[in-house]
């Protein structure tokens, strides 16, 4: 049975987690997989790039699920995936990015959410998985999260690169849990590894309260000079949530793009640099 070798080497912190457009890729049917961790230094094999998004449906795997996981399965391969540096599949390096990581967890149940429909010739895998829960699932901005669902977040870097606040699905995270004051702990890839991260959309302006404790992790680098009130943190950059394993209510796909509105408040041209923070 094919597995997915998760390889931790050490790596320097930057926050480009998912900062490179979508690469062309070999077509390969995944079948479900389990997931080891190695700790050992990490082989030479090839990547596993994202898919080109100008391909038609037909080329993308075919699905093996006939039956939806369950939330814990979802949780519990993200939670495997926490410190990994390195994630391969069948001798095949997936791409080590936001996606790929987000990717890599429901892989594990048979499910591709690169596979569907993509037509933006300049996407990258966030805007894959973004159509393939348009088609699949649910789109939404309401606080009805559950662990298993995916959290969209825009502007986390100049993708389009003209140095404005106007990049749409710029990373993804599988939700891990909801805390009682209602600060949503995700599971991405940001920095140097996967790692959990915090988000919490009542007080999306502050960083940690005054416990010390986080509510909203950076999820945008800070450059010199960025405005005083150039958004950061996670919940200032939320898009949505994305449910693919029991939706119900759908965004349309021909409604516009809208901006979170704690997004608003910064809508000014920004530097594409990101240095660190």
């Amino acid at each position: 049975m094919s597995f997915f070798l998760i390889m931790i080497p050490l790596a320097i912190a930057t926050l480009v987690g998912c900062a490179k457009p979508v690469q062309k890729l070999n077509r390969e049917t995944v079948a479900p997989s389990s997931i080891s961790v190695d700790k050992t230094e990490p082989r030479e094999t090839p990547a596993l790039s994202q898919p080109s998004p100008a391909s038609s449906a037909e080329d993308h795997p075919t699905s093996f699920v006939t039956s939806l996981p369950n939330r814990s399965a979802i949780v519990e391969s993200a939670v495997k995936l926490v410190g990994a540096r390195t994630i391969t599949s069948q001798g095949k390096r997936i791409a080590y990015d936001c996606a790929g990581v987000t990717r890599a967890i429901f892989l594990e149940h048979g499910i591709d959410l690169y596979r569907g429909d993509f037509t933006d010739p300049k996407g990258n895998g966030v805007r894959l998985i973004h159509n393939h829960l348009r088609q699949h699932g649910t789109l939404h901005r309401e606080t009805n999260v559950s662990p298993g669902d995916l959290v969209f977040f825009d502007n986390t870097w100049d993708f389009n690169g003209d140095g404005k606040l106007n990049d749409p699905l710029t990373h993804v995270g599988v939700v891990e849990r909801l805390e009682s004051d209602g600060t949503v702990v995700f599971i991405s890839r940001v920095a140097n590894a996967v790692q959990r991260y915090h988000m919490n959309l009542d007080q999306p302006h502050i960083h940690k309260n005054a416990d010390g404790r986080v509510l909203n992790d950076y999820i945008r680098r800070k450059h010199p000079t960025d405005p005083d009130h150039t958004p950061r943190l996670t919940g200032e950059l939320f898009s949505f949530y994305g449910n693919l394993l029991s939706p119900s209510k759908q965004i349309s796909s021909k409604e516009p793009f809208t901006q979170n509105a704690n997004q608003r408040r910064a809508s000014v041209s920004l530097s594409s640099e990101l240095p660190e923070q």
